[in-house]
């Protein structure tokens, strides 16, 4: 599994994206508090899947349900929310719901690169890209990339992504351009060191 700090990062990042989503739909009701409501239980369900694993009412806190199985159902997260978005434009519970479920599928998505893998609808699966733990400072960057992507789209009508884009474009182009003189510059090199020789 992703470490406990990442799972912390990543869930912020899902509660942005919750809070954009639930914005977005017009369901943040007044002063947006449900939409606030929607940022703080994406947080929240960033460690859920770990935590409803825990009997806290016992008083060794051993886990009463197998880690990574019930608690990390990816079928369960996604019907969670979409039934949730569904019903965002009817019922004030819906957006605490939507970023809670948002926050667990995010935790969902930090676990699937390791070995032990999640499972999403019947098996588990994984992408056994690294061992647990490791590079967890990837997944948090990619967490918080989509949320800019998301909050931009949302909030600044992604004006942000497009100047981004913009300066990426003439980077390269630049980029381009100087490795382009470079060979240029390297074949005449060539050229004149063969001529005397």
């Amino acid at each position: 599994m992703a470490s406990n700090k990442a799972h912390h990062a990543t869930g912020w990042a899902a509660g942005v994206i919750a809070a954009a989503v639930v914005a977005h739909a017009g369901a943040g009701g007044p002063y947006q508090v449900l939409s606030v409501l929607a940022f703080l239980m994406g947080a929240l369900g960033g460690t859920a899947p770990d935590w409803m694993e825990v009997a806290w009412w016992a008083r060794t806190h051993k886990l009463w349900i197998t880690h990574r199985t019930w608690t990390h159902w990816g079928l369960a997260w996604i019907a969670l929310l979409a039934y949730s978005y569904l019903q965002l434009p009817h019922h004030a519970w819906a957006p605490p719901l939507f970023g809670f479920a948002a926050g667990g599928i995010m935790h969902l998505l930090a676990d699937w690169p390791n070995p032990l893998g999640v499972p999403w609808i019947f098996r588990r699966h994984s992408l056994r890209w690294w061992k647990s733990g490791r590079h967890d400072l990837i997944v948090i960057i990619a967490a918080w990339l989509a949320a800019t992507v998301v909050a931009d789209h949302v909030f600044f009508d992604g004006v942000h992504l497009h100047y981004a884009s913009g300066a990426l474009d003439s980077l390269l182009h630049g980029a381009r351009a100087a490795l382009h003189e470079t060979w240029a510059y390297m074949q005449q090199w060539l050229l004149d060191w063969r001529q005397g020789v």
